[in-house]
């Protein structure tokens, strides 16, 4: 499995494309994954990439979890799949973004590429930067989500 670490403030080309960081090629390792599932994200306007292990694995967890034969359990698998699309990188590492999830998730010329552990989000970087914590509030987080953890 990979873990993607790192970010990176990279240009989107005019038809949706991004080079894709090669320190994250490097975290794939030789194992010559070129291929991805991206999906807009279901609580930020953003877009998240999976490899296309961690994506099944996602998938496994979620139709564990669901009867498709219960009404409310299929509307969710809908709009769970929905937006999703397979992108291969192309023969120079770029990342060609669908439009319609382009669109959906306002990205534009400057955009943010997050490695988080088993997934990367992409970000328009106005929207990025709006959205983040700040410092002391990060702090706090960290204090409340781990300050009871013996390491």
């Amino acid at each position: 499995m990979c873990v993607f670490t790192g970010d990176f403030l990279i240009k989107l080309d005019a038809k949706g494309r991004f080079l894709f960081p090669s320190a994250f090629v490097e975290q794939m390792g030789s194992d010559g994954l070129r291929s991805f599932v991206v999906k807009k994200d279901i609580f930020e306007k953003c877009l998240t990439i999976y490899t296309s292990t961690s994506w099944q694995e996602r998938v496994d967890v979620v139709k564990s979890r669901l009867n498709p034969f219960n009404r409310q359990h299929n509307v969710f698998l809908r709009e769970f799949f929905k937006d999703t699309a397979e992108v291969t990188l192309d023969s120079t590492n770029r990342f060609q973004v669908p439009k319609r999830l382009l669109t959906d998730s306002g990205l534009k010329d400057d955009i943010f590429i997050i490695g988080l552990d088993d997934k990367i989000e992409v970000w328009d970087a106005d929207t990025y930067n709006a959205a983040r914590p700040s410092a002391d509030d990060f702090a706090s987080m960290a204090q409340e989500f781990l300050g009871n953890l013996s390491v």
